[in-house]
């Protein structure tokens, strides 16, 4: 089975989301979000929940956070560290290949 990246919804490559767009998406009530929100786990554009907007990362965080609560039993705050070291693993996945890639690249010098 082929997965999609997780900022696809419907088909559609999606920039911003709404909070009913964001719940719809990940199977999750608008209550537990606003609280993800309290929390600083997610980081909405707007004033109220009403005009919020959310990024397409939001989508990423919002599917991890549910599993990590109702798979593992992490609270909150341990939500917040857990997807702070996933997203740092992965930059530092991303660093390293391209370390990798321009190790392999001979570089020519020039006299």
């Amino acid at each position: 089975m082929t997965k999609l990246p997780l900022n696809v919804l419907a088909g559609e490559v999606v920039e911003v989301v709404t909070l009913a767009e964001l719940c719809r998406s990940c199977g999750v009530q608008s209550d537990w979000v606003v609280e993800l929100v309290d929390e600083g786990i997610l980081e909405p554009q707007g004033s109220d929940p009403a005009a919020w907007r959310f990024s397409a990362v939001s989508i990423t965080r919002t599917r991890i956070a549910w599993r990590l609560q109702h798979d593992l039993g992490v609270n909150r705050a341990g939500i917040a560290v857990a997807l702070n070291l996933l997203e740092e693993r992965q930059e530092l996945h991303i660093h390293l290949q391209r370390l990798e890639r321009s190790a392999d690249d001979p570089v020519t010098e020039i006299d």
